[in-house]
Formats: C-alpha cells, sequence, structure tokens
C-alpha cells in the first residue's frame, strides 16, 4: 500500500517552501526522497503539479488545484482526529522506528507498561541504526542518537549520554590493558560499517583534544553488533555510555582509558512527523517516554 498521505504532507510542504529543498529541510529528510515522491505522486496524477528550476518552484494550474483540495482534505483529517481525540483514549497503531541499542536496551523494557496503560493502541517497532527517512518510512516516531541535521522537524531532547572506552576482561587479561591512547595501536579496536560512521576516536592528550585513527578486523553494522563482540571478547570498542551501563555495572566489560576521555556525547531525540498537531496515541507515547526513560 502506498503512502499517499505522506506524499500529499510532502506536496504540501514543497508548496509552502517554494522549493524541493526548503521542503527536505522542513520534513527532515533528504531532497532526493522529496523529488522521489513528487515523482510518483506527479506520476499516479498523471499531471504535473510544479515547474521546478535550480532556484525556484512554482505550482501548475493543475498542482494549484491540487493543492486546494489537499489542503482542504488534510483540515478535514485533523478535524477527525480531534473528535477521537475529546475521549481522551489513545487508540490506532503508532510506527516507532529506533536505534537498536536504544530499543533493546530501553524502549524494549518499558513498552509493557505503555501497552497496558493504552491497550487501544497498536506499537510496530522497528528497530534499525541505518538513518532513516520518516516519510518514506511510514513511521510516527523515530529515536535516534546523535545531532540533529537541521531545526525543521519535531524533535524532543530525552537525554544525553557520554563515551566510553570499553573491553571484557577476558580480553584485558589476554592482550593487557592499555595506559595511553597510543597503546591502541597494539590492540584490536572494534568500529562501524554504517555511513555516519568514523575511524577514528577523541582523547584529551596534555589539554588537547586529539583523534586518533582506529584500525582492526571487525565492523558492525549496529552498536549492538560492537557492544556483543567486545562482551565475547572480541576487542576494545567506543560505544554510548547508556548502551553499556548494564555491562559495565556487572562486570562484562571494563572501561579503559579513562584519563583521556574527552567526555564527549551524543544527544538522544525524538523525531515526530506528521500533522502540525500530534495525534493522542503520538502525544501519549512522547509522555511516556519522558515520564519513563532514566538516561
Amino acid at each position: 500500500m502506498d503512502n499517499r498521505l505522506g506524499e500529499m504532507e510532502m506536496f504540501l510542504a514543497v508548496a509552502a517552501q517554494g522549493s524541493l529543498a526548503g521542503a527536505a529541510k522542513a520534513l527532515r529528510i533528504t531532497p532526493s526522497a522529496v523529488s522521489r515522491g513528487m515523482a510518483r505522486l506527479e506520476a499516479r496524477l498523471g499531471v504535473q503539479l510544479a515547474t521546478r528550476t535550480t532556484r525556484a518552484l512554482a505550482l501548475t494550474p493543475e498542482g494549484q488545484a491540487y493543492h486546494a483540495r489537499v489542503s482542504g482534505l488534510m483540515a478535514e483529517i485533523d478535524a477527525i482526529e480531534q473528535s477521537f481525540d475529546r475521549d481522551r483514549v489513545p487508540r490506532g497503531p503508532l510506527r516507532v522506528n529506533a536505534s537498536v541499542p536504544f530499543g533493546t536496551h530501553f524502549l524494549i523494557p518499558i513498552l509493557p507498561a505503555y501497552l497496558r496503560a493504552h491497550p487501544a493502541v497498536t506499537v510496530d517497532l522497528t528497530l534499525s541504526d541505518a538513518l532513516v527517512e520518516l516519510v518514506e518510512e511510514r513511521a510516527d516516531i523515530a529515536i535516534r542518537v546523535g545531532p540533529l541535521r537541521d531545526a525543521g522537524i519535531k524533535a524532543l531532547k530525552l537525554g544525553r549520554s557520554t563515551m566510553a572506552v570499553v573491553a571484557s576482561p577476558d580480553y584485558l587479561a589476554a592482550a593487557g590493558t592499555p595506559r595511553h591512547p597510543r597503546d591502541l595501536d597494539d590492540h584490536v579496536c572494534l568500529r562501524f560499517n554504517f555511513r555516519r560512521s568514523i575511524d577514528s576516536w577523541p582523547f584529551r592528550i596534555e589539554g588537547a583534544v586529539v583523534q586518533r585513527t582506529m584500525d582492526g578486523p571487525f565492523l558492525g553494522n549496529s552498536g549492538e553488533a560492537v557492544r556483543l563482540m567486545a562482551v565475547a571478547g572480541g576487542g576494545i570498542a567506543r560505544l554510548g555510555r547508556f548502551h553499556v551501563a548494564a555491562d559495565l555495572a556487572a562486570g562484562r566489560l571494563v572501561e579503559v582509558l579513562q584519563p583521556f576521555n574527552p567526555q564527549d556525547g551524543e544527544d538522544i531525540h525524538a523525531l515526530f512527523a506528521g500533522h502540525a498537531r500530534l495525534a493522542l496515541r503520538v502525544r501519549s507515547f512522547v509522555d511516556f517516554l519522558k515520564e519513563n526513560l532514566i538516561l
């Protein structure tokens, strides 16, 4: 089933912003995603909705007529949702996309409590460390760790986590404990293979933050894969402290090179797509996260 409402919202954003790039920024998706969405919409309707140049965009007469109809339809959808909100009972499907570490260690443990409190809501959860486009993935909420690419989307900061360099006691017993960042040249360092990852780790050395390039025979596509590899004794990893807190407390992992930790960290946000007014099921989930997450 195609995402017609998502494409309509995308079209309205294009019309409001006057460019594909502006709509992409407002929706927090890539310009290519907007371009593909417009192409799909125009192909389905069989008309050209807008004329586009490198600098400007103008609606065609067909686009203006479509804009008037779609604007009225979205207003009616908002009115329908508001009418269902009157009984103050969240209901319907809630599509949530979260990173694997956050979903595994924080979200899934509290989801049963949310579902018990809101039995009319069905949570459709996808865990992935890949960057996703909310409209294309048809997600209501995406929870992501790291900096926001722009301010054009609704977002709630859930917390912040500093980073830690960790390894298992078995690995350190066999390979030795690094005492200085330069010692990592003689160790197995566990890295990531997804597109936003970098191959250097920062350390504070003599008052300055220095980036050291890491190398190693293992790359994982998620923080959870790297964490499990570290717990298994496969090498040294640099992960968010929220991700390894339980392992550190249980002794499955040990933090190393603490004197050189620059205490950098990453913010954790819940990102929202959709209408300006959040549906009650989305708002209830956001409120639940704010009240129950301990980071």
